[in-house]
């Protein structure tokens, strides 16, 4: 025990002093620990219990099933395809977001001035953008044969796919859609190279190492810890995307939407406010928090391996 500890604590009675900081602290903390309770922990474990029942949210009337609900997941072929798209889409968009980021994060660390102020800015300012408005955005943007980007591809000779209609080219048109708003993986990634040491590079250089070298040997392991928290994020994000693909595929303009767009949150939500099948889609729910936590539990373990942390 430390001095410090001891000064605070005589036997097993905290002080006066310390029992008034406490209360401090708990008073500060208030806030937050009753948001926590109230619309964070209450309802996961509302969600837990649903998902062992057959719940009607119109009627109010539920009934304990057991683990009925998860074992009609392994018979539910949207319930898969839901799943497949969402894997496929990370797969697509997190390793791209990673190296998009990066390069995008050099450029700005290069452009020195005022410009760099505005191209900050400029670079976060779609993740501000609401995703509705994004998700229609977009609508526009892939339209085939009037779309912006099928216009820009006409100009160098290709003729641009359908983005908005043929399975196979969905998937790529959602992942450029949020490929247009890494601009937060782009600023961290950015402060994370603002603190490389220059004198590193300025060594490197005088050993004879040329540009690919430098980028290999110091840059990338110097911002290996941004680079994690960037994978992390991106990777729990895209495994919850929702709001942007539900307002381009499955609003008024498209009724019941595409087996090729069905993410998965986008299923759990079908389920619980179309369909209102509470107690499967919580189940469905649940399934999620533990894909993603195993994913981030092995995410933790393989960067150990790979992630340099300066003074370890």
């Amino acid at each position: 025990m430390t001095t410090r500890t001891a000064s605070i604590r005589r036997g097993s009675r905290w002080t006066p002093g310390a029992r008034r900081e406490i209360g401090w602290l708990l008073l500060f903390l208030s806030p937050w620990i009753i948001g926590s309770i109230v619309f964070t922990f209450g309802p996961m474990l509302w969600s837990l219990w649903l998902s062992f029942t057959n719940y009607d949210p119109l009627s109010g009337k539920q009934s304990f099933i057991g683990l009925a609900n998860y074992q009609a997941m392994a018979g539910d072929r949207r319930f898969t395809t839901a799943l497949v798209n969402t894997a496929l889409v990370t797969i697509l968009f997190v390793p791209t977001s990673l190296a998009l980021g990066i390069a995008l994060a050099t450029m700005l660390n290069n452009v020195g001035g005022r410009m760099s102020g505005f191209f900050r800015t400029a670079f976060y300012l779609p993740n501000v953008t609401p995703a509705v408005a994004v998700g229609a955005l977009f609508l526009l943007l892939l339209a085939n044969p009037g779309g912006v980007v099928n216009q820009g591809l006409s100009f160098v000779g290709i003729t641009g796919p359908s983005w908005l209609n043929d399975p196979t080219w969905m998937k790529p048109g959602i992942v450029l859609m949020m490929l247009w708003s890494i601009g937060g993986t782009v600023i961290i990634l950015f402060a994370a190279l603002r603190n490389v040491p220059r004198e590193l590079y300025e060594a490197a250089r005088i050993d004879g190492a040329n540009a690919w070298g430098q980028f290999r040997n110091i840059t990338l392991p110097m911002i290996s810890g941004a680079l994690f928290f960037c994978l992390i994020i991106n990777t729990t994000a895209t495994l919850q995307l929702f709001a942007e693909v539900y307002a381009m595929f499955f609003g008024a303009r498209t009724g019941g939407g595409n087996d090729a767009v069905l993410f998965y949150v986008i299923y759990v939500f079908r389920q619980a406010f179309e369909f209102f099948k509470m107690g499967y889609a919580s189940a469905l729910a649940w399934v999620l928090f533990v894909v993603i936590a195993i994913i981030t539990v092995i995410q933790f373990r393989v960067g150990r391996r790979f992630v340099y942390y300066e003074g370890e």
